[in-house]
């Protein structure tokens, strides 16, 4: 994403040359530092999702509801960092985007569906915890392969018609004053947002969604509670409770775990969506590389979640120590014992 103060000088195009970029305020060894930095993040976070999704693309034990759907938000961060975080450099460092104004339009909408696709994702992960664990008894009839597959075209096509439709019909920039000039004049791929559309896009794009899904975490951390004291309770346990209770524990685990995965994308993307939201009030005032960095705080989330899931996932810490072993090659070793029992 991008922003970009908007002021009446800029209407006379003798401000750009011919169509040319601002000179860069950068010397020549901060941006080779700045390419080296952010090409590590971006090749890191391509490695460490492409590892997420060959692992439970790949072991057969690890295809279940939950983990099929973080596979899919795995595919999100990759083509974060494969796709967009690149050029995104280049605009980033060079204080120019130099590969033209279509382009400038398809990278926006790639940029804006994998944002919005990523915390879909999150959502509907949040609701298949929260089926899990306060409806058990109803959840392998409720989430089923076929039910997750829907879900997932749902969390890939909506926002896919959300950012082209917007992005490629400028209703974004619509009574932007001075928008059209400076996208005649300029090459910095000057793609706004007026006041309605920031706040749609912060209402539909992280508010809601997220109110949504705290409130399912602590409906779900209010049943595990209970669950526990309940059982604390108990004088005795048998063979069959034990088993039960080791089941809901792993599920209360994997609820934790997503739950600061969905933390993390909350205190990654809100500077950035919630400048989007103001920026039109304080009349596209805020500095372009203060809104560039917080741009690229959001970018970051595609780099953290695969860590994320080393710190708290021991079957992900397993196959990628698998993956590097280079046994995956190995077809019989697809059955192989991933998740612990204990």
């Amino acid at each position: 994403m991008l922003s970009l103060n908007i002021s009446r000088d800029l209407i006379d195009c003798s401000e750009f040359g011919n169509r040319s970029c601002p000179e860069s305020f950068r010397s020549p060894g901060v941006r080779g530092v700045m390419y080296l930095l952010i090409t590590a993040a971006f090749i890191l976070t391509i490695l460490g999702n492409l590892a997420i999704i060959v692992s439970i693309s790949y072991f057969k034990q690890l295809h279940s509801p939950t983990n099929f759907l973080i596979l899919s938000m795995a595919g999100t961060d990759f083509l974060m960092g494969f796709a967009i975080m690149p050029y995104s450099m280049v605009r980033s460092v060079e204080n120019c985007w130099y590969f033209g104004m279509m382009f400038c339009k398809v990278h926006y909408s790639f940029d804006l569906m994998l944002c919005l696709a990523s915390i879909f994702h999150l959502c509907s992960i949040a609701v298949d915890r929260f089926y899990a664990i306060c409806h058990p008894l109803h959840y392998a009839s409720t989430m089923t392969i076929a039910a997750i597959k829907q879900i997932v075209a749902v969390c890939w096509s909506v926002p896919a018609a959300f950012a082209f439709g917007l992005v490629f019909s400028e209703a974004y920039a619509s009574g932007i004053e001075g928008y059209e000039m400076l996208v005649k004049c300029s090459s910095l791929c000057p793609i706004v947002f007026n006041k309605l559309w920031g706040a749609v896009l912060f209402t539909v794009g992280l508010f809601a969604p997220a109110c949504i899904m705290m409130g399912i975490y602590v409906k779900i951390f209010t049943v595990s509670q209970r669950h526990t004291c309940e059982l604390s309770q108990a004088h005795r346990h048998t063979k069959s409770d034990m088993k039960n209770e080791h089941s809901k524990n792993k599920d209360r685990k994997a609820a934790k775990t997503l739950s600061i995965v969905m933390l993390g994308f909350l205190i990654c993307w809100f500077p950035c969506l919630f400048t989007v939201l103001i920026d039109p009030f304080l009349n596209f005032s805020t500095p372009l590389p203060l809104f560039d960095a917080l741009n690229w705080l959001g970018y970051l989330n595609s780099f953290c979640n695969p860590l994320i899931y080393g710190f708290f996932y021991p079957w992900f810490r397993k196959t990628f120590k698998y993956i590097l072993k280079g046994k995956i090659f190995n077809p019989h070793f697809r059955t192989t014992k991933i998740l612990s029992e204990d």
